[in-house]
């Protein structure tokens, strides 16, 4: 009987350090060649299982496979797609199960998260009722550390390193103008409902009066009164205020103050622009001059300063996927478990994907200090190790060296072509 082969993608907002799962992945695959077969990627995502675009991995090099380690964003492409229940759209799970039983497919690693833990979640369970059973394996990414049971989520501690250097680096920037010129700076960072990003940049400000002196977080409300009299403040005392603050923060009204009005393929409202608002609301209401900056890709895709823990667990988590799947363990997820803080130890474990599956982990509120404004020590010791140690990249000609695969494709078996 021939070997399984493996069918892996990437969902979702890509990371700095999804690739080191990637390669965590296929390298464990590839010591294994006497269980697994084949190690398959979904180009662009779960929408290259629907159409069949699948890609070879074993045309690629060891080398190429190891410098995914060091290399940002997807290598095999992602994708915003999520499946929909069986009773609502039956044909995906069905041209899914064609498509993994024309190529012999018998493991199905997910890389993303929530939505993605529930799309491992219901094939692991459609699958057997369809009468091809495949070991489901979802694998934790996020930068907006949302997902609930793992500690952390691989591809956070490297955000979360870059958005707390550019609030300092540009801390320092304003501080050295701020009697004559800009007196205040507001960095605009992902997170939607959760405020993990926004409080990494609270790692910045070890003392009074370092920047970033103000956090705005979206499990609190926002609320000008309180906020610009604290701006002013500050301002008044230091000669200057840094700002971060989350996308996902909202008014009184349960608002999103930054929704254009778009939806994203996940029916999520799309965000972006809140910097600019709170700038302005700083201008007409204080007169202080302003500057704003939003991280927007940039915090996700900065592997040149990508956190050393951070890597370290990604490429951890794939590795465990596999060795958990050659275990006959289905509808689970590797995920990061402390064992303590000083000196920071943490190890991988199983989780089911049934409870983790659309389910959000916020801020808890004693990480967050009583005015709402900053974080906690409480917080600080929760952060800092996720941000430790340096993994940089190889340079060449100045710049990092990444690797680009050939991503050669895997010849179609089937006659019929499915619609996205």
């Amino acid at each position: 009987m021939a070997k399984l082969n493996v069918f892996y993608a990437q969902s979702g907002g890509v990371t700095a350090v999804i690739n080191a799962t990637a390669c965590g992945v296929i390298e464990t695959a590839r010591k294994h060649q006497n269980k697994i077969g084949k190690v398959y990627a979904g180009r662009d995502g779960i929408i290259g299982a629907l159409t069949e675009d699948l890609i070879d991995t074993t045309k690629e090099s060891p080398a190429a496979i190891r410098a995914l380690r060091h290399t940002p964003s997807g290598a095999f492409g992602s994708c915003r797609y999520k499946l929909k229940g069986l009773e609502e759209n039956r044909a995906q799970y069905e041209r899914l199960i064609e498509v993994f039983k024309a190529h012999n497919i018998g493991y199905f690693f997910y890389n993303g998260g929530n939505d993605s833990a529930d799309t491992a979640y219901k094939v692991s369970q459609i699958s057997g009722a369809l009468g091809y059973p495949v070991i489901c394996v979802g694998i934790p990414k996020t930068v907006d550390n949302d997902l609930v049971v793992t500690d952390c989520c691989p591809g956070f501690g490297s955000v979360a390193k870059y958005v707390a250097t550019s609030i300092r680096e540009a801390g320092f920037d304003v501080a050295s103008m701020a009697r004559t010129s800009t007196k205040v700076f507001v960095l605009e960072v992902m997170g939607r409902h959760a405020g993990w990003i926004t409080a990494a940049c609270g790692l910045a400000a070890e003392k009074a009066g370092d920047a970033p002196q103000i956090l705005l977080f979206p499990e609190l409300t926002f609320n000008p009164e309180k906020f610009l009299p604290r701006v002013d403040a500050i301002v008044k005392q230091y000669g200057y205020c840094a700002i971060g603050v989350s996308e996902g923060i909202r008014n009184a009204d349960g608002k999103f103050l930054s929704e254009s009005g778009l939806k994203d393929a996940f029916g999520h409202a799309q965000l972006g622009g809140v910097a600019p608002q709170i700038a302005n609301l700083v201008k007409d209401k204080l007169g202080y001059k302003y500057h704003w900056a939003v991280a927007d890709y940039l915090q996700r895709a900065a592997r040149h300063i990508a956190s050393k823990t951070d890597v370290e667990q990604a490429y951890a988590v794939g590795k465990a996927a596999v060795e958990l799947a050659l275990k006959g363990r289905n509808a689970v997820m590797p995920v990061i478990v402390r064992k303590s803080n000083k000196p920071y130890k943490w190890t991988v474990e199983a989780a089911e994907l049934k409870d983790i599956a659309n389910k959000e982990k916020m801020m808890p509120r004693d990480f967050i200090t009583a005015d709402g404004f900053h974080i906690t020590a409480k917080c600080r010791q929760y952060l800092s190790p996720l941000i430790a140690g340096e993994d940089y990249p190889p340079f060449k000609n100045g710049l990092p060296d990444y690797v680009k695969l050939k991503n050669a494709a895997v010849p179609k078996k089937l006659k019929t072509e499915f619609k996205i």
